[in-house]
């Protein structure tokens, strides 16, 4: 099978296109030929090794996951003797997070996994990213804060996969939403029912005389520190972007005050926590409660260019593979 594998960090350029064995399943795994996959600002950041700390759990000199990629949609191949949910030829969709391995034209996911039936209403591309800008925001506004201590939010980065997501979610918590987002995005935020927008090409954010309750930083170009004054008496700074200042300020600052910063990593909560969320999601799609903004598609040949496109730091919405 064809895949897109990382055998070093660095830049776009040290992705190639590899034909590797087609993985084999145990019992309890499903064989997925996937049809489209994520590529997203974290795996760019995985791609680089960064944090450079993040090496410890990644591989210190080079990726222990040499396939990329980690959100994927597609139909099932194979189901191992023990399987009991799915079916060959079901379609399906889900997150592999640390198991990475979906930029390829087979992924292995087990049977109990992030893994569930796609719609007949959904494109593989967008469900392929359902699982990671989506699920990372209605997991943060859920579990990670407490909802009803929140009226108004700032989200920085509101045009990304997080970001476009978390205006759309938060509007359903009946919360006031503040978009940042450079010019081009700023009707895009509106449309998304955002009811403040603030266009970083012409105004900091940081310096606004507004007070939140809840910053959300999808994108991590800020700081707690930076926007601790924007925050209410018990406001909390958010970001799933992780970086040492951070993981140390969500440690300590609960206990040097009532402003808090707070980071988590969706990916490595329990699937019994994340499912009902995925459900809820698909569940609004379907209803025409949500939208899955998407950007660009590429070829997986093209994978390269993906990945430049994610790191000019102006992707708007989600990006995927097309295999």
């Amino acid at each position: 099978m064809k895949a897109v594998v990382c055998t070093q960090y660095g830049g776009p350029e040290v992705l190639a296109i590899q034909d590797l064995i087609k993985p084999e399943i145990n019992k309890q795994q499903v064989l997925v030929r996937v049809k489209a996959s994520s590529i997203t600002r974290a795996e760019s950041m995985m791609r680089q090794g960064q944090p450079k700390f993040a090496r410890l759990f990644l591989g210190f000199n080079k990726p222990k996951a040499q396939v990329t990629g980690t959100g994927f949609a597609g139909i099932v191949e194979a189901v191992g003797a023990d399987v009991d949910k799915f079916a060959i030829g079901d379609e399906v969709f889900g997150e592999t997070t640390l198991g990475f391995g979906t930029n390829a034209e087979f992924v292995c996911v087990n049977q109990d996994g992030l893994i569930m039936p796609k719609p007949q209403s959904i494109e593989f591309s967008e469900a392929a990213t359902l699982g990671d800008g989506a699920l990372t925001a209605i997991y943060f506004l859920n579990y990670v804060i407490e909802p009803a201590h929140v009226k108004t939010i700032l989200i920085n980065g509101a045009s990304g996969s997080i970001g476009t997501a978390a205006v759309q979610i938060a509007k359903r918590m009946n919360w006031q939403v503040t978009g940042v987002c450079s010019t081009a995005n700023v009707e895009l935020l509106k449309s998304l029912g955002a009811d403040n927008v603030i266009d970083y090409t012409k105004d900091d954010f940081t310096t606004t005389n507004k007070q939140y309750d809840l910053v959300f930083d999808t994108i991590g170009t800020s700081s707690f520190g930076k926007c601790k004054s924007l925050l209410s008496v018990k406001g909390t700074y958010l970001s799933p972007v992780l970086s040492l200042s951070l993981l140390i300020q969500s440690a300590t600052s609960s206990c040097l005050g009532k402003k808090q910063a707070k980071f988590c990593a969706t990916g490595l909560q329990p699937v019994k926590k994340r499912m009902p969320l995925l459900k809820k999601l698909i569940t609004w799609y379907e209803s025409g409660q949500f939208h899955s903004v998407m950007d660009k598609t590429y070829l997986m040949k093209d994978v390269v260019e993906a990945h430049k496109h994610v790191d000019t730091g102006h992707k708007k919405g989600n990006i995927a593979l097309i295999h």
